[in-house]
């Protein structure tokens, strides 16, 4: 079994931010797959679902961006899971916007979502899909730019990044090679 998580935040006025893309990844994975996120379990939103012949549970943390390595210790616990069956998708400002860069591991990097999952599970060995938000354009504080919302101009660079990210991790969750999946994303631009 796969456990992919998109991180975000759980209330409505963080919906549209750029800290939420991993949210919204999420529930493109869920669409992709015909899945819904009915449940709720281990501080998260969840759905069970296939992926070629893999189970997979999709999940969104309602533990906030800060915590959500709770949630995905939880969950790793419940259904039994390693940090080799675990993608976690997210936002990352150390990339340029528009970009999607998938690692086998690594540390959080600036990441205060990643930071959480790292320490709560113990691990760096596990994938990670980011999808890059800096705009070099743009000069507000990293924390105040993650919680804005994401500008008109650029929305439709970053529904294909998320459809990007999704599509990557529908991919590596139905067994095909992690490193034909990086060669084919990594780097990949969308603006």
């Amino acid at each position: 079994m796969y456990l992919i998580v998109g991180l975000g935040n759980p209330e409505v006025r963080y919906y549209k931010t750029f800290h939420n893309l991993g949210f919204l990844t999420a529930g493109d994975v869920a669409e992709k797959l015909g899945a819904k996120f009915k449940k709720t379990k281990c501080e998260a939103k969840i759905c069970l679902t296939k992926s070629g012949h893999s189970d997979v549970l999709i999940a969104r943390p309602l533990t906030y961006m800060n915590s959500s390595g709770r949630a995905v210790k939880g969950l790793m616990a419940a259904y039994h899971l390693l940090p080799s069956d675990l993608i976690v998708i997210y936002d990352d400002y150390d990339l340029p916007k528009g970009t999607i860069r998938i690692r086998k591991s690594g540390g959080p990097g600036t990441h205060n979502g990643m930071r959480s999952v790292v320490s709560e599970i113990g691990s760096t060995d596990f994938v990670r899909i980011r999808i890059g938000i800096r705009d070099d354009k743009i000069d507000v504080p990293i924390l105040d730019y993650v919680l804005s919302e994401v500008r008109e101009e650029d929305h439709e660079t970053y529904l294909k990044a998320c459809q990007s990210a999704a599509e990557a991790a529908v991919r590596i969750s139905s067994g095909e090679a992690l490193d034909l999946v990086m060669q084919d994303y990594n780097g990949q631009n969308l603006t």
